[in-house]
């Protein structure tokens, strides 16, 4: 990658990572083994490793248990030479009243988590939950190798293929620059590889490029990905108090606050011959959270549908929202940046 001349400068690279279907008690030991695989080939050491899987497993335990089935996702988030597993259990089984209760070891009651949880707080680099009544739970655990992790509240997204393709045409890609967060969202024209192909070309050039406006760092995508299929893309930056945004392409982009905004985003795809693209800005106040999403979801949805969501972490608030209304025959992708304005 190029490097940039800032102070700050950071690029996040997740990886799709794998989905996991928990809806019978022999699923439990496949993604406690997978998890475990990955945490070694991240050179995590046999303890470590071993804990991750335990966490997973009482994880993908309580799925079975109280929600009937769920699904649980384990990626690699790698910035710099740091690597960091990610695993994301969601279901939309009873919720909770109290998760913070059921965190703790010896808690355990008819139409909870259970005792199992307390593994998560004590095992875990960092966590992050979100659960209502009747609204599903969805869990985040982050695990290093040092214990150490760069925090929850870190913009991400989620990822998630067509049923039936092994390859996602929707990608997602953070970058910090002197303490600036930037977020891109893109989504390959149509499903399959070549989709992830020009997803994936977008990914690349917004990572590798200097620090820029997000109208500048969509020119520069635009320009990229002339050789491929083109995507619809959309670009996020908070600065200070103000929001920039650049569209191009169907991707939604929303500001939740004390109201939701609609970010605009212009008619195109990016590396097919287009009008001049522009940029826009919004005001925001800290607490306030961007979403960016492809129509692999629906756009009937607001965070004031789920208490408390808005101030859960990022990769909390996109596995509620994937699952809930990536509901569409299509890749899909979410992604959250909040507004703390002290990004890095």
């Amino acid at each position: 990658m190029t490097a940039s001349s800032g102070v700050d400068e950071r690029r996040s690279i997740v990886e799709n990572g794998t989905w996991y279907t928990v809806d019978h008690p022999s699923a439990v030991g496949r993604v406690r083994r997978a998890a475990s695989v990955v945490a070694r080939d991240l050179g995590f050491d046999e303890d470590r490793a071993a804990k991750v899987g335990i966490v997973v497993s009482e994880l993908a335990t309580n799925q079975v248990k109280h929600a009937g089935s769920g699904r649980i996702l384990v990626r690699v988030c790698r910035t710099g030479d740091a690597a960091e597993l990610e695993t994301l259990a969601i279901d939309s089984g009873p919720g909770m009243r109290d998760i913070t209760a059921a965190m703790r070891d010896g808690v355990s009651t008819r139409g909870t988590l259970g005792i199992g949880l307390g593994t998560v707080p004590r095992l875990a680099s960092s966590w992050d939950a979100w659960t209502s009544p009747g609204q599903g739970t969805v869990i985040a655990a982050t695990f290093t190798g040092q214990g150490t992790t760069a925090g929850p509240r870190r913009p991400t997204g989620v990822t998630r293929p067509m049923t039936g393709q092994e390859a996602c045409g929707d990608a997602f890609a953070v970058r910090h620059d002197d303490g600036v967060a930037t977020l891109m969202v893109a989504d390959g024209l149509g499903h399959g590889p070549l989709a992830a192909a020009a997803s994936g070309a977008a990914v690349r050039t917004f990572l590798d490029a200097p620090p820029g406006s997000p109208v500048a760092l969509l020119e520069r995508v635009h320009r990229a990905l002339s050789g491929t299929r083109g995507a619809a893309v959309s670009i996020a930056q908070v600065s200070g108090g103000v929001l920039h945004h650049a569209g191009l392409g169907n991707i939604s982009g929303t500001v939740h606050g004390d109201r939701a905004r609609g970010l605009v985003s212009h008619p195109g795809i990016a590396g097919v011959p287009t009008r001049q693209l522009r940029e826009t800005t919004y005001p925001v106040e800290r607490g306030d959270v961007v979403v960016l999403h492809s129509d692999g979801l629906t756009n009937r949805w607001s965070l004031a549908d789920y208490p408390g969501l808005a101030a859960r972490s990022p990769l909390v608030v996109a596995g509620v929202l994937l699952r809930d209304h990536a509901v569409r025959p299509d890749d899909s992708c979410v992604a959250v940046l909040p507004v703390t304005w002290s990004e890095a």
